[in-house]
C-alpha cells in the first residue's frame, strides 16, 4: 500500500490534478488530504467538487471552515480576506455545508491526520519548530502523524527528546514518534514553486516528499482573470 498526502491545495486546480497524475504514476494506492482545499487562487468550486467526488480521508483547514461560514473577516490579512470572500461568494451552500461537516482529526490505517496539531486543532496554530511539536506530540497516540498548515514539509521526531529531521524523506521506526507536514500543493512557502506532497510506503515504512511541476502560468492568469488580488499570482512563483 502506497499514501499519497496531500493538503494545503488553496483552490490551484493545475497543481492539483499534477499531483494527482504523478501519485498515480507513483503507484499510489490511496490519498488522503490535510485540507485547506479552497482559499487563495481562482478554482475553488472545482477544486472542491474533485475532492468531494472521492471517498478519501479529508480533514479541516482553516481556510475550509472561513470559506464555509458567514462571520466576519474584518481581523484577517487583507489578501486571504479579500480572497476567502470571493471563495465565500463561488461556493454553493451545499458545499459550505460539506466544508462544515468535515473533522478536525481522523486516524488512517495506523497513522493519524490533522490540519494545524493535535492538542488544539480548532484554534489553528502553527508547528514551525521543535518547541511547537513538543506540544502535539503530547496528544499523539499513534507514531506517525500528518499535517499541514504551514506550507513548508518538515519531519520532526521524538524518541528521548524532539527534534527535526532535514530530509527529503525517512524511514518510520517502531517506538518513536513522527509529525510530518507534507508541504502544500497549491502555494508552497519555502522557496519552491513546484507542488509539493509526501507519499507514505506502508510496506517499506518509509515517507518521502515529491515535488511537481505543474501550469503555473495558468494558475497565475486565472487569478488576475477572477479580479483577486495580484500578490496571489505573483507569490506562486517565488514559492512564498
Amino acid at each position: 500500500m502506497r499514501i499519497a498526502l496531500f493538503g494545503d491545495i488553496h483552490a490551484n486546480l493545475e497543481a492539483l490534478e499534477a499531483v494527482l497524475q504523478d501519485a498515480e504514476e507513483q503507484s499510489c494506492t490511496h490519498r488522503v488530504c490535510m485540507g485547506d482545499i479552497v482559499g487563495y487562487n481562482a478554482d475553488p468550486f472545482a477544486c472542491l467538487e474533485m475532492i468531494r467526488s472521492t471517498d478519501w480521508p479529508v480533514v479541516k483547514g482553516n481556510h475550509d471552515e472561513d470559506a464555509a461560514g458567514s462571520h466576519s473577516l474584518e481581523a484577517m490579512n487583507p489578501v486571504a480576506a479579500t480572497a476567502l470572500q470571493w471563495t465565500r461568494d463561488q461556493l454553493s451552500e451545499e458545499q459550505r455545508e460539506w466544508l462544515r461537516n468535515l473533522r478536525m482529526v481522523r486516524q488512517v490505517e495506523d497513522f493519524t491526520v490533522v490540519h494545524s496539531t493535535l492538542d488544539q486543532p480548532q484554534s489553528w496554530n502553527y508547528v514551525t519548530n521543535k518547541f511547537d511539536a513538543m506540544s502535539n506530540f503530547s496528544y499523539q497516540f499513534t507514531n506517525l502523524c500528518f499535517h499541514g498548515h504551514t506550507h513548508v514539509p518538515r519531519i520532526f521526531i521524538r524518541d528521548s527528546r524532539v527534534g527535526e529531521i532535514e530530509s527529503d524523506s525517512v524511514e518510520i521506526e517502531p517506538g518513536m514518534k513522527y509529525f510530518i507536514n507534507t508541504g502544500s500543493v497549491g502555494q508552497p512557502r519555502d522557496g519552491d514553486w513546484r507542488a509539493c506532497y509526501a507519499i507514505y510506503d506502508i510496506p517499506t515504512s518509509r515517507v518521502y516528499f515529491r515535488r511537481v511541476e505543474y501550469d503555473l502560468a495558468t494558475t497565475q492568469q486565472k487569478i488576475i482573470a477572477a479580479g483577486l488580488p495580484e500578490v496571489l499570482a505573483e507569490r506562486l512563483a517565488e514559492g512564498r
